[in-house]
């Protein structure tokens, strides 16, 4: 069990790449907090994980809330008694509108969601992790944080401003034991494409956007990024630290 005793809050659980990321991590040992916005969908994987070594445990937040981007790692740490890992997963995608043509409603909820709502937990994890002597950070970002067009202007600052977050945390807390990195998933096929923003999509950016989509070899499982979680979140990357490890399938190879 690589995750055994651990306690882990998993946000975005209720779909694709964080639930598969906490059914795994039970599966290892840990006892984890799924943080959604669906009930239902929460308590049904907790169900699946009845018989694993570890347990899901659901938490109904919406994380465009300060508030309830802070409660989520506050209600892990006073229930379990500790935090280890904390997975910054939750995130939407925009439209695709370069920057001219985007709303103020599309950029406030973007980064609400994929920037402020990580920086809120982490902000709080950090605190916890100096206390007991160590913690491990995820964020779950994108290729769209390391190159330029793979989305619209919102939804790609947003997940650079993530890659930049991660980099200076894992950096400043190297010698307090904290680490923090970021996956960056190339396509995935997860229900980010089915969010407010996909269903009105620009048709001036994706027309200059796809065309050059086509190099990419395939779409990923959400249980192929899980385990590139489970790596960072267990001893076996204990020197790893303020990195973007990259699960694309080699589209950005070419």
């Amino acid at each position: 069990m690589k995750l055994n005793g651990k306690v882990a809050v998993v946000t975005g659980a209720s779909a694709g790449m964080g639930k598969d990321i906490a059914y795994l991590f039970a599966k290892e040992g840990a006892t984890v907090y799924a943080v959604a916005r669906r009930a239902e969908r929460l308590e049904e994987l907790a169900k699946s994980a009845d018989g694993l070594e570890g347990k899901i445990i659901p938490f109904v937040a919406d994380l465009t809330k300060k508030e309830d981007a802070e409660k989520i790692v506050d209600f892990a740490y006073n229930d379990a008694g500790r935090l280890d890992i904390l997975v910054n997963n939750a995130g939407i995608m925009d439209d695709f509108s370069p920057v001219g043509d985007v709303k103020d409603e599309m950029l406030e909820k973007v980064f609400s969601l994929n920037v402020y709502a990580p920086f809120y937990s982490i902000r709080k994890a950090v605190d916890i992790f100096l206390k007991q002597g160590g913690g491990n950070i995820i964020n779950v970002a994108s290729i769209g944080g390391l190159y330029g067009s793979r989305a619209g202007a919102v939804y790609t600052a947003s997940k650079h401003a993530l890659i930049g977050l991660t980099k200076n945390t894992g950096y400043m807390y190297a010698k307090k034991n904290i680490r923090c990195n970021a996956i960056c998933p190339g396509g995935v096929e997860t229900e980010i494409a089915s969010g407010d923003f996909m269903k009105n999509v620009n048709p001036e950016g994706i027309g200059i956007i796809m065309p050059n989509t086509v190099g990419n070899p395939r779409n990923g499982k959400p249980m192929e990024i899980a385990t590139v979680a489970l790596f960072l979140a267990s001893d076996d990357s204990s020197f790893v630290n303020g990195q973007c490890i990259v699960a694309d399938g080699g589209w950005t190879a070419f």
